[in-house]
């Protein structure tokens, strides 16, 4: 329960943010006092259509970006920007919970050996209890069946392995689903932009180059989102992916050297 209130705390805060960032990038575009007198002045007199043009405030990335966004019609863009905003705050959950399990597993190895020599597997126990991660868990739950024998505990460990690495591999599904699902409502927007183009043309009587030109910008920018969301949302995902690979990977090290440990300190009934 704790991780998805995370997730969707991270989410509102991605949502809010996006909202000031646009609020502040409409401010910034309003005319000024000074390029509306200049606008007035080259009305008025006559000026150059290129004076007042070279007094137009350049946008930046943030701006621009908002600006495609609204071109491309909010209500096919913004299902685009909600499933980019809720598989980002679901990826982030992932790679925090992710970086929080992994420790150094040598040092922890060379703890518990030495607390399984100077005080046996209570000792031991005590150094899971104090560390964080998968692997911990997974040696406090074979060391707390020491005492019924090496097959027991070898039985535990791999069925408790089992449960951290679905544990590991949560959420996984709903992150791939978004990665699929942006680029999907992008050309779910660009074919009823072109729709709606051509129904312009049928209604117009003619082929208008404008016409056409601009239904077809605005039906292609959902697709030009829809693949910017799937994109990050794929690197994310494949940095997840080989974090719990390298997890899995010393569970099972970790594993095997905790029954050497247990044979070698005679641990076990």
């Amino acid at each position: 329960m704790k991780k998805v209130i995370s997730s969707i705390a991270i989410a509102a805060v991605m949502t809010f943010g996006f909202a000031n960032v646009s609020s502040a990038d409409s401010t910034n575009v309003e005319t000024t006092p000074a390029q509306t007198e200049v606008t007035d002045a080259a009305k008025e007199g006559g000026t150059d259509s290129k004076a007042t043009a070279d007094e137009e405030p350049q946008l930046d990335f943030v701006q621009t970006m908002k600006q495609k966004f609204i071109e491309g019609d909010p209500l096919w863009m913004t299902p685009v920007l909600i499933c980019m905003i809720v598989g980002m705050a679901l990826a982030i959950e992932r790679v925090v919970y992710l970086n929080l399990a992994t420790i150094n597993t040598n040092k922890f190895l060379t703890q518990v050996e030495a607390a399984l020599k100077s005080g046996g597997v209570e000792a031991a126990k005590e150094v899971c209890r104090n560390t964080r991660g998968p692997i911990a868990s997974i040696f406090y739950q074979g060391l707390d069946r020491a005492s019924e024998g090496i097959d027991m505990v070898e039985k535990s460990v791999v069925s408790y392995g089992g449960v951290q690495m679905g544990l590991l591999e949560k959420g996984l599904s709903w992150i791939s689903l978004f990665i699929a699902l942006s680029p999907m409502l992008g050309f779910l927007g660009t074919v009823i932009g072109m729709i709606q183009a051509f129904d312009k043309i049928v209604k117009d009587g003619q082929v208008s180059p404008t016409t056409v030109a601009d239904g077809i910008k605005v039906a292609l920018l959902t697709t030009v989102f829809g693949l910017i969301s799937a994109m990050v949302l794929q690197v994310f995902y494949n940095y997840i992916l080989s974090k719990i690979d390298g997890l899995v990977n010393e569970m099972e090290d970790a594993s095997i050297s905790l029954i050497d440990m247990l044979l070698k300190n005679k641990a076990v009934a």
